[in-house]
């Protein structure tokens, strides 16, 4: 089972991760303008050091841009989180897709020993709206070593970030994520609200091969509200220990 934790931009919680168990370890670049961050750097290098596999999100999808980005960070993993969706409502979704499509192959071409993970976006638990989630996996499959769920927030509502999905801190439909797994033939990452507390309940419904958290790990603040970039260690470590738990769980069920 692996476990991914999003927003880790400094070499110090970088280690503090590994030493929690985490798997994935994941940073975000958040401009195409100004990519060269070597905090950012730096932190993918101690990935490196403490044995575990970096994921970089760029956000940003200019070849030329990401394949400098890729070519001065070397993670191990690059993610791309387009929000799907639009595409899906214009039109043709084999048609639409295409520079997405063709911006992943050219990556696997060049950057063979870097994999590549895709958002596939579900639905938030109770839309009325659902992405063609299954019609979206078969275009990229080929293109895509995992698959990410990610939960899009429906109706007229933007996503947190223009134009990508995630960071909602809102679980996606565990029953459509499932569906994903069922059909997939590359692993798929369970994410989308996933915290300490319901880490277990979504891995026995859904059997991903691994699970994300990013905001519900975060700290908060005074109010509440989950702090960027700043990660809760405490709820890092019971997140990973859930998670260990449930993969015991179906271990112990599929040997019965």
């Amino acid at each position: 089972m692996i476990t991914q934790i999003y927003e880790v931009q400094t070499p110090e919680e970088a280690s503090l991760m590994a030493d929690c168990g985490v798997d994935h370890i994941g940073s975000i670049v958040l401009s195409g303008v100004d990519w060269k961050q070597p905090t950012v750097y730096n932190t993918i290098q101690t990935v490196a050091e403490v044995n575990a596999r970096s994921s970089l999100i760029l956000l940003f999808n200019d070849k030329d841009t990401v394949c400098s980005a890729l070519s001065y960070y070397q993670p191990d993993i690059v993610h791309f989180c387009e929000d799907l969706t639009p595409f899906a409502e214009a039109g043709d979704l084999n048609v639409m897709l295409q520079p997405l499509i063709h911006l992943q192959a050219e990556i696997r071409l060049r950057f063979p020993n870097i994999g590549i993970m895709r958002s596939i976006p579900i639905a938030e638990v109770g839309s009325r709206r659902s992405p063609p989630v299954l019609e979206l996996a078969r275009l990229f499959e080929p293109v895509s070593d995992y698959f990410l769920t990610d939960t899009w927030i429906s109706g007229d509502k933007v996503q947190p970030v223009c134009g990508f999905v995630g960071i909602t801190g809102k679980t996606c439909d565990w029953q459509a994520a499932a569906e994903l797994v069922a059909h997939s033939r590359i692993p798929v990452i369970l994410a989308g609200g996933l915290a300490p507390a319901n880490v277990f309940e979504g891995i026995r419904a859904v059997r991903p091969a691994g699970v994300d958290s990013c905001t519900q790990t975060n700290a908060v603040d005074d109010a509440g509200r989950p702090i960027r970039f700043k990660k809760d260690m405490e709820k890092v470590k019971e997140f990973v220990r859930q998670a260990r738990r449930a993969e015991q769980s179906l271990y112990k069920k599929s040997t019965c």
